[in-house]
């Protein structure tokens, strides 16, 4: 129905929010299709808020709905999955807001299938082949590349020209297969399987291009997904584009969102290789320059002691210190060599003092009897005796007068020649001269 209204007669805000409320409710219930992008089911709240979008086109319409509702296809509906509910518009007059209220929510089309999927990834999920320390990491450089793959397919020739061009000495060897249809799991289970047993090869690549979730469903399937969870090679999954995501992203060992994407994950560049090898090359050559630039500091202030500018000096000193060492020791020998001599000297004296030849010397006579013992007593010898008698320069014979009494001449400068030291064989020495 028409308003009349004008720039003099508006009508307001409130009016006009509240017209438009009428209008919609008199829509009714509708069955609508869409995309669910946003979905907040908050702890506690009776109403769950949904975000519905066309897919063919950038149109969105809030929804909501009671919790019973959602909890009917809570398990196989969720963002992301289109879906057909019955709602009734509703307008929020206090904010112009306009939303759809549904009663009932279907999974559209595939969405049995969905929740089947969706309740494997569950089950798998609970043994642990989604888990993060099960994947294994990719070699550095690979040699030989498994690519599971269709035939002739776009891409398997993305991986084989970009991997290749990154690499050049890279080598592949494919397995083509069906990549959907009935044959599609068979085939890449075992062409995994064959890889896999493979000693020569480094990581495998799954690739194939981008399709529908139906063309896609063979990659979710869960013979696919145990046979890639049991293999010792490192898996890429490269399956569909960026949105896509298959069951095989979750159990290989790295997900690529291209194949494209997955040449450049497995192999290296080799220019950008070389300009890292050129780098650490600068690298080192600045780290060993910097090292010798320290190190030849270090040795240049070393030189700068004086103890290397004039090596010499440290032995001068040691010189005169030697020299003055050596002067001391002559003179300290000097002083024990002189004091030995002298002591020497005193006892050499006192021994010739001492002697029986000094004794001789200085007037006094050994009498010997003719058996060798010399005469100490008068009464030692008899009349007309004959004696050796020794004296300084020889030995003679002398023969007694009397021996009746002792001689009372004074011998107070003439000692008894008794008393005089005797010289060990003596005696036979002035027999034999005064027999001459």
């Amino acid at each position: 129905m028409g308003l009349n209204t004008s720039a003099e007669a508006p009508l307001p805000v409130g009016q006009v929010s509240r017209l438009i409320g009428g209008w919609i409710e008199r829509l009714g219930q509708v069955w609508v299709e869409g995309q669910i992008t946003q979905l907040s089911r908050r702890p506690g709240a009776g109403v769950v808020f949904l975000t519905l979008r066309d897919p063919s086109h950038d149109i969105s319409v809030s929804v909501t709905c009671f919790r019973q509702v959602y909890d009917e296809v809570a398990d196989v509906v969720s963002e992301g999955a289109r879906v057909v509910l019955l709602a009734k518009p509703e307008w929020y007059a206090p904010r112009g807001q306009l939303s759809l209220r549904a009663t009932e929510i279907r999974p559209v089309g595939i969405g049995e299938l969905l929740a089947r999927l969706e309740r494997l990834k569950r089950s798998l999920a609970a043994e642990g082949l989604f888990a993060l320390e099960r994947k294994k990491p990719l070699p550095f450089l690979p040699q030989l590349v498994g690519l599971v793959v269709g035939r002739a397919s776009a891409a398997e020739r993305d991986v084989l020209e970009n991997a290749r061009r990154r690499w050049p000495a890279v080598r592949f060897e494919v397995r083509n297969v069906a990549v959907q249809g009935v044959h599609a799991v068979p085939q890449v289970v075992r062409a995994v399987k064959e890889l896999d047993a493979m000693d020569e090869v480094d990581v495998i690549i799954v690739a194939r291009g981008g399709g529908s979730v139906e063309d896609l469903l063979p990659f979710s399937d869960e013979e696919v997904v145990r046979a890639v969870a049991a293999a010792r090679t490192p898996v890429v999954s490269a399956i569909g584009h960026e949105p896509d995501s298959p069951l095989l992203d979750l159990v290989a060992d790295l997900r690529a969102s291209t194949p494209t994407d997955a040449a450049k994950k497995v192999v290296p560049d080799v220019g950008e290789e070389l300009e890292r090898v050129r780098q650490l090359q600068g690298r080192g050559l600045r780290a060993v320059s910097s090292l010798l630039d320290r190190e030849e500091r270090g040795l240049a202030h070393a030189l700068a002691r004086p103890v290397f500018v004039h090596p010499q000096r440290m032995v001068e000193l040691r010189e005169d210190e030697l020299d003055a060492l050596l002067a001391r020791s002559r003179r300290t020998l000097g002083h024990l060599l002189d004091r030995a001599d002298s002591e020497l000297a005193h006892t050499l004296a006192r021994v010739v003092a001492l002697s029986p030849a000094a004794t001789l010397e200085r007037g006094y006579a050994v009498l010997q009897r003719a058996d060798g013992h010399v005469v100490r007593s008068p009464q030692e010898v008899s009349a007309r005796e004959v004696l050796r008698a020794r004296v300084a320069e020889g030995t003679f014979s002398v023969e007694v007068s009397s021996a009746d009494a002792p001689d009372t001449t004074d011998t107070t400068d003439a000692p008894d020649a008794t008393d005089a030291p005797q010289a060990p064989g003596s005696a036979d020495a002035a027999e034999a001269e005064a027999s001459q």
